[in-house]
């Protein structure tokens, strides 16, 4: 990678670089890369149509969901942004993820890391700011993967057609689904428990109500939700003080930080009142989940440890 074409891009984060400039950076990150004449026609998660590589072999991804993605299809990227409350990728993808560089975080891409990672193509998760979009434009094709359902099976078909990847995303849904399928048959009477799922932190206890990866998830296995959890939230979760913890109660309740320290979460949430009083927590059926899988944005190979998870924990 040039250092002028470093240099011309940062500036375009700042304003000096006009969209003439722009242009011609894309062109020479095309002839940097190779022959880019081979192309597809992808529709993106807004239904914009972007043509990509026929096969990239560069991808840059800016959410937590396009990184599991790409993962679950084999394919290993050059740039991440980092997790929700991390600082590089998700917990449960560190080892996959290991050695990818930072480009961004969950408020945005480093433009300067972008162009550095050299990407041939970019999945832009669910960033619909078209300012920094069309930033991106100027550097590689860049998908919106993510739609405002937030289905990671979308997500999952839409990162499959951009990385020639198709038969192996219909693959691993039509796997995901014989396992999440066998495991309903497994919990007999079980799946249809009241299931809760929540995130605790310093600051207090958010719960996931519908519309978010998890709450997919559990659909698919027939679970009931508790109160609130029934319902869409305006968020990504939604925050309760102790009087409502009610709200995060039920047969199974499933808890975790963003941060999991070593198995003490539980043991510091017996000792506090509001707690302790919860039904799932007096019968001994809570357990402490990774909450960068569960309570974050989530994905295909997610989507599989969860059921994993589930199996240990209710199925005996």
């Amino acid at each position: 990678m040039s250092r002028v074409r470093v240099a011309a891009v940062a500036a375009a984060v700042t304003g000096a670089l006009t969209l003439t400039a722009c242009g011609g950076g894309a062109e020479d990150g095309a002839a940097e890369g190779g022959d880019r004449t081979a192309e597809v026609s992808v529709t993106d998660a807004t239904g914009e149509k972007v043509e990509v590589p026929e096969a990239p072999e560069r991808v840059v991804v800016l959410s937590e969901m396009d990184l599991d993605a790409s993962l679950a299809l084999g394919i290993k990227p050059v740039g991440l942004t980092a997790g929700r409350g991390q600082q590089g990728a998700p917990a449960y993808l560190t080892e996959q993820a290991a050695g990818i560089p930072v480009v961004g975080a969950v408020t945005g891409p480093d433009i300067e890391k972008v162009v550095e990672a050299a990407p041939d193509v970019i999945l832009a998760g669910q960033l619909a700011d078209e300012q920094v979009l069309e930033q991106l434009r100027a550097i590689a094709p860049t998908v919106v993967t993510i739609d405002d359902t937030k289905d990671w099976k979308k997500a999952l078909e839409i990162t499959g057609q951009v990385l020639a990847k198709e038969n192996e995303a219909k693959a691993f849904l039509a796997d995901y689904d014989a396992k999440a399928g066998a495991l309903k048959d497994e919990l007999g009477d079980k799946a249809g428990a009241e299931v809760s799922v929540a995130r605790y932190s310093p600051k207090g206890t958010a719960v996931m109500q519908q519309g978010v990866f998890i709450s997919d998830v559990l659909n698919d296995l027939g679970f009931r939700r508790p109160g609130i959890q029934q319902e869409r939230g305006e968020g990504h979760s939604t925050p309760l003080s102790d009087e409502n913890l009610a709200e995060i109660d039920g047969d199974w309740l499933f808890i975790g930080t963003l941060t999991p320290a070593d198995g003490t979460l539980l043991d510091e949430l017996r000792s506090k009142p509001a707690f302790a009083q919860l039904g799932a927590v007096k019968s001994g059926s809570v357990t402490e989940i990774d909450g960068s899988k569960w309570t974050s944005l989530g994905g295909a190979l997610a989507a599989v440890s969860v059921l994993e998870d589930i199996e240990k924990a209710m199925a005996r």
